[in-house]
């Protein structure tokens, strides 16, 4: 281990020391372009596009396009890169991570690598966590970019296609991750060329990169329809979990956070439900039903996990503390929190595509990322994105002051000792940010402050909206404001006149995030560009944190270190050896999750390459103008191989000749143009050619009732994209009740996983044999029209 951290530093020392030498040259052109004229300068990008075309590459001309874009920075923007803002531009360009400090100016970095990538025409993607801070950089550095010729496109989920095709056109393009994948996803459900909005996936960056591509890992964005299931099973499940009682009918494990029925919950289900056996194979969905409404009643909590927002159940990102909005906890559980909260239920919907972020991240040709916490993260970095993390050293030393955790008894006392700290800071004037993990522990705190008559803001869920405008006051003196997670992510807190002679901006944590990294930005809005600053932690032994991963261990050193005498409630314990305990529950905690996201990403690995077939063979079709003549004739082939195949297995005197004829009629010919007799007497290749020769015919004559090729070509078409994407999506939503239902199968001995995988490629070969049966069938069998159109059958109804 200590080697690996050794050849980590070592690697970031070697990196530092290459990209200084670039950046000196770059710093060494100033000169010369300052003495440009705006025309000049600009022009400079023609120059570039033109030696790119004549066989230049990017890192060619690297140090003066970096020039050019500082120099440009300087005149629209005022502002000017430091050294350490070139280095990180440089890792971004290479396609890894540059970590840099909150306040170190991230927003300015990307400048000069998006403008040295979007020389290319590729199309450059800018991606940010928010709306919000998309449609602000694109307005602000995108000033730059105008600047210097480039377009600049800002891609919003209230778009319509013709708007969003725009935006991609672009040079260079500002959108969130969640707008990016849903794009892809409807990309691949249209019928025609001119609907897809994406261009080929070239060059990412990816702002606050750790949140989008680690913490947002977990969940795959899913496309769904209605699948129109009946609301009336969740109701009374809801009903009958509502008067159990927990460790009489019910378990809950806290660390997993898993609930299950007890043998007397069992037998009051039965009774309930006046069954003989719950888990009887035809009780299937009612066993779900419970399951879930066990789930949402005692695992879900109110203003934690989601809200109720004008009778909607709306989830709470765990990350950020921001209402996810659109999104619906899948497999039933959103219904189930909806009966539980009494609102209406709304129907369970269909998955019909879905990605991961990692594996639509994965497609681009380059890609880069830039936060200010990153390095806990390396290893998964590298091992699933193959990219670098490299520590840009700040512009100024960092002067804020970061205390040792605090460590209560209980809850109440922590929160007494939080309110005490706030109100004497603010007394003499000094700005605070508190930091909270949840709404309901933001809304607690801020009822305590108004009982102590501590004039405050609260930012969370509820009302993130006013966010920059509460982040602008956050840094003014005697300002207190009450953050969840998100605490103004990507907006800088500036601090007011005379706070940085108060100590500067106070950082206070209610607790301890699961993640270091979270914990990390927290501190992270303190001390910007060498301010002063500080930042305390409470914890107590009743947080989540602590009861869920370090009690006992942190249990025996709160008694250890008092002698035993914590009977005071006030009391408290500051150590550096508590935090390094905390510390390691996180990185267990870190551990588990890192898991999870792997095991998301090799469940999504069986589906990613049957989505690139697909999806690739979509592309062709609807992109080409040709006739797919010679593609249906091999699929009419291949289905009829199959059905002659299944038909005479064994000897020939037990072959099934009168399925095969089933099949000719119903599948290729009118059923009075064959009989049993014209299959008699043949071998298994003759049997194929002969009903081949029919095929043939029949599709000669389908070809003769259309006037063009592209008449036959657009007929063709409508057939094969109709078939292809009724089965894919059939197929995406069985293989999800599969990865859902497979977990069982642990109980058996066998690897779920591996299971998954067996399975799911059997199932995509016959979903395949199914395209090509009902190709084949709807091309025989249906009727010519010259004015067929395109139909979209799998149109969206929701995203997730």
């Amino acid at each position: 281990m200590a080697n690996f951290l050794k050849n980590l530093i070592e690697n970031d020392k070697g990196e530092l020391r290459r990209t200084s030498k670039m950046a000196d040259q770059v710093i060494a052109l100033e000169p010369r372009f300052a003495q440009m004229s705006d025309e000049e300068l600009r022009g400079m990008t023609a120059e570039f596009r033109e030696r790119l075309a004549k066989g230049e590459t990017l890192d060619d001309i690297l140090v003066e396009a970096f020039a050019v874009t500082r120099e440009a920075a300087r005149r629209v923007l005022g502002l000017f890169p430091y050294k350490v803002q070139i280095q990180g531009g440089i890792i971004l360009h290479e396609g890894n991570i540059a970590e840099m400090k909150t306040g170190e100016g991230k927003t300015l970095t990307e400048t000069m690598p998006v403008y040295l990538n979007a020389l290319d025409g590729k199309g450059v993607h800018v991606v940010t966590v928010n709306e919000y801070l998309a449609t602000r950089d694109s307005a602000e550095m995108g000033e730059v970019y105008r600047f210097l010729g480039l377009t600049v496109g800002l891609n919003l989920n209230s778009m319509n296609a013709n708007e969003k095709r725009e935006a991609y056109l672009c040079d260079i393009t500002y959108s969130t991750n969640n707008e990016l994948g849903f794009d892809y996803l409807r990309d691949n459900m249209v019928v025609y060329e001119n609907q897809m909005v994406q261009r080929p996936l070239h060059y990412a960056i990816v702002d606050e990169v750790d949140s989008i591509l680690i913490d947002e890992a977990r969940t795959p964005l899913i496309i769904s329809g209605q699948s129109g299931k009946s609301t009336a099973l969740y109701t009374r499940a809801d009903y009958f979990v509502k008067g159990l009682k927990e460790d009489e009918d019910y378990t809950i494990d806290i660390t997993s956070k898993s609930i299950a029925l007890t043998d007397t919950g069992v037998d009051k289900a039965e009774r309930v439900f006046r069954l003989e056996n719950l888990y009887d194979v035809d009780n299937t969905a009612l066993v779900h039903h419970i399951d879930q409404a066990l789930r949402a009643n005692y695992i879900m909590l109110l203003d934690i996990d989601y809200v109720v927002d004008e009778g909607e159940v709306k989830i709470v990102d765990p990350f950020t503390g921001r209402i996810m909005d659109g999104r619906r906890y899948s497999d039933g559980l959103h219904q189930a929190i909806e009966a539980k909260e009494a609102v209406e239920i709304q129907d369970e919907s269909k998955t019909m595509a879905t990605i991961t972020f990692q594996n639509y991240f994965r497609m681009y040709d380059k890609l880069a990322g830039m936060t200010g916490t990153a390095k806990t993260e390396e290893e998964e970095f590298r091992e699933i994105y193959n990219m670098n993390v490299v520590q840009i050293p700040t512009n100024r030393p960092i002067a804020r002051k970061d205390y040792s955790d605090l460590l209560y008894p209980n809850l109440r006392s922590k929160f007494s000792a939080v309110v005490k700290d706030i109100k004497e800071r603010h007394e003499k004037g000094q700005p605070i940010l508190v930091g909270t993990v949840a709404v309901e522990t933001s809304e607690h705190l801020s009822h305590l402050l108004d009982q102590a008559g501590v004039p405050h803001e609260v930012l969370n869920a509820k009302n993130h909206f006013k966010e920059a405008e509460i982040i602008l006051q956050a840094g003014q003196r005697g300002a207190v404001t009450i953050a969840t997670n998100m605490a103004g992510r990507g907006t800088d807190i500036k601090l007011g006149s005379g706070v940085k002679e108060l100590g500067g901006l106070c950082v206070i944590g209610t607790e301890r995030h699961e993640s270091r990294r979270i914990d990390d930005q927290l501190r992270g809005r303190s001390g910007r560009q060498g301010d002063p600053g500080e930042s305390q932690f409470y914890l107590s032994l009743e947080d989540d944190l602590m009861r869920r991963f370090g009690s006992e261990r942190i249990q025996g050193l709160w008694e250890r270190l008092n002698d035993g005498e914590h009977e005071d409630e006030d009391l408290a314990i500051q150590s550096g050896m508590l935090s390094r305990q905390v510390e390691s529950a996180q990185k267990r905690v870190e551990g588990n999750n890192y898991d999870t996201r792997k095991n998301v990403l090799e469940y999504d690995e069986v589906m990613r390459e049957q989505r690139e077939v697909i999806y690739g063979q979509r592309q062709q079709i609807i992109q080409g103008d040709e006739p797919l003549t010679p593609y249906i004739k091999a699929m009419i082939r291949r289905t009829i191989e199959r059905q002659v195949a299944y038909a005479t297995e064994g000897e020939r005197k037990d072959w099934q000749l009168e399925s095969l004829l089933e099949f000719a009629q119903n599948a290729i010919v009118s059923p009075d143009s064959i009989s049993l007799a014209d299959l008699q007497n043949k071998d298994r290749q003759q049997l194929v050619n002969y009903l081949m020769g029919l095929a043939d015919a029949v599709y000669q004559s389908k070809k003769e009732q259309l006037n063009t090729p592209e008449q036959l070509a657009e007929f063709e078409k409508v057939v094969v994209l109709r078939v292809v994407d009724a089965k894919w999506t059939d197929h995406i939503d069985m293989m999800d009740h599969l990865r859902q239902g497979v977990g069982l199968r642990a109980y058996a001995q066998t690897n779920p996983l591996t299971e998954y995988q067996m399975e799911g490629y059997e199932r995509f070969e016959d979903m395949v044999s199914a395209i090509e049966y009902d190709v084949t069938r709807f091309i025989m069998k249906a009727q010519v029209r010259q004015n067929v159109e395109r139909e979209q059958i799998n149109r969206p109804v929701n995203t997730n």
